[in-house]
Formats: C-alpha cells, sequence, structure tokens
C-alpha cells in the first residue's frame, strides 16, 4: 500500500526549523546559566581570597601595634632610667662640688674674716660673716677671684655691727662655683633667653663704696 503524505512541505520544514531554534535557545540559555554559574564561582572565590588577606593584615596590624606598644613602654622606662642616671650623676657632681667648695674656703679665707652662714642654690653660693676691717673682706674677694674652683664674687652687703662687745664688720657676699651647671640657666634657656639684667657695680666697686662710707 502506497502511504502518500498529505502536510504541506513548507509547513513540515517550518516545524523542523521551530524545533531546532528551540533546542539552540535552550542550550543557549543552559550555556549563560553555565557561564554566570562559573562566573560567580570565581568571583566568590576572588572575595574569599582578598577577605582572607585582608583579615591577615588586620591580624598582622594588630601585632604591629601590640610591638608599638612595648616599643613605647621601653622607650618611657629608657627615659625614667637615664633621669635617674642624670640625677645620681648630678648628685655626685654636687657632692664633689661640695667638698671643693669648703676646701677652698678653708684655703681662701684671710686672717679676721669669720664666716657665719653659707647657703648653696645650684651653682650660686651666698655667704655672710663678720670681718675685722673692709680690707680684708676685700682680700677675701681677690682670693675667692683667684681660686680655680670660684668665680663671679660679688659683695651684697656690708655694714658695721658690734659682735660679743667688739666692732666688727658683717658683709655678705655671692660667689658662683666653676663646673657646675646653674638649673635655673638651663631653664631659661629652654624656655627663651631672659631679658637682659641693668648694669650694676663691680664687686671691687662696691667694695670700695663700702670703704669710703
Amino acid at each position: 500500500m502506497i502511504r502518500i503524505n498529505l502536510l504541506p512541505h513548507r509547513a513540515a520544514k517550518r516545524a523542523l526549523k521551530k524545533r531546532e531554534f528551540n533546542f539552540l535557545l535552550l542550550g543557549t540559555v543552559i550555556a549563560a546559566a553555565a557561564a554566570w554559574y562559573l562566573g560567580k564561582l570565581y568571583l566568590d572565590e576572588q572575595i574569599s581570597a582578598q577577605q582572607r588577606r585582608n583579615d591577615l593584615l588586620v591580624a598582622e596590624t594588630k601585632k604591629l601595634d601590640g610591638q608599638i606598644e612595648e616599643i613605647k613602654k621601653l622607650k618611657e622606662q629608657t627615659a625614667q632610667l637615664l633621669a635617674r642616671k642624670q640625677v645620681v650623676e648630678t648628685l655626685q657632681v654636687n657632692r664633689a662640688a661640695s667638698v671643693k667648695l669648703l676646701d677652698q674656703l678653708v684655703r681662701q679665707l684671710p686672717d679676721g674674716v669669720y664666716l657665719k652662714a653659707i647657703k648653696q642654690t645650684g651653682n650660686k653660693i651666698n655667704m655672710v660673716g663678720f670681718a675685722q676691717s673692709n680690707a680684708r673682706v676685700s682680700t677675701l674677694m681677690r682670693n675667692l677671684e683667684s681660686s680655680p674652683y670660684l668665680t663671679s664674687a660679688e659683695l651684697v652687703e656690708i655694714k658695721a655691727v658690734t659682735e660679743r662687745n667688739q666692732r666688727l664688720n658683717e658683709f655678705s657676699l655671692n660667689i658662683s662655683l666653676k663646673g657646675l651647671e646653674d638649673p635655673n640657666a638651663v631653664k631659661a634657656a629652654a624656655g627663651g633667653a631672659p631679658p637682659a639684667p641693668t648694669a650694676a657695680p663691680s664687686s671691687r666697686e662696691k667694695v670700695m663704696q663700702a670703704i669710703t662710707k
């Protein structure tokens, strides 16, 4: 028996192309979905890797912060130790300076001069005493100026007094120790130079003025 296809030839071809198009569209959608999924996996992996690097950087930063704090503490401890060392050295210098001062006073004190009080502030020393005459005070100041450890002898005051029924001259003078740093001068240098003092009469002029009175 002979079979005869009654469907139109063009309609059959159109249906075939439509099926091919549907398969192609489906394949494209599947391929696009696969590409999207693979891209998402890649991006997720990149994000995870970057997050791991960020976490590592944060951990290293915290570690460095801890080390910086330790360094700061060590610096503070070092500064405290240096300050204590400076204090000890200053005490040693001042102790030696005090010994030199007493030795020089014994050596430079002329006859007829007696010391009543000695006060030291830094490298400045104030002496109060009695002398049998103004000339003895002048001799004392010359002796102090010639000392290798003392300098800047300056007469503050001299006046006639009666001590134990004796007519004496009570004097007050200032001297400076050589080689001993004055804390006030250091403070002034750190905070700015102090204003220049007005001109004052020299020690010799003061002695001469006191003698002529």
